[in-house]
């Protein structure tokens, strides 16, 4: 059974962590108790198919929570990376860089 707490502190994370990214379409958190092993499990859906799937499991749930958290948030800060290195530089720009890189020494 899921605690109040837990499920507060399970959405303040995840609003907190994934306020970067507004499109999300959807955030699912699996939590899970074996005997002594705490699980979380993230799944993210972001539109162009995209998704993170992050696990961690420690002695305790709320340590398992923000690993997970954080690991998911690693994955999509990833593609954040490569979507802005894939972008085209607009002409003024390209321009603006070569001039100044000959302006120096």
């Amino acid at each position: 059974e899921i605690t109040d707490a837990l499920k507060a502190h399970v959405e303040e994370k995840i609003l907190k962590a994934f306020a970067d990214f507004p499109r999300l379409e959807s955030v699912h958190v699996i939590l899970n108790l074996e005997k002594h092993r705490h699980i979380a499990e993230i799944v993210v859906r972001a539109p162009h198919h995209r998704h993170a799937e992050a696990r961690e499991e420690t002695h305790d749930m709320y340590l398992s929570i923000d690993g997970a958290i954080e690991k998911a948030l690693k994955q999509m800060r990833k593609w954040a990376d490569k979507d802005h290195e894939h972008k085209a530089i607009g002409l003024g720009r390209a321009e603006r860089l070569a001039a100044q890189q000959e302006k120096r020494p």
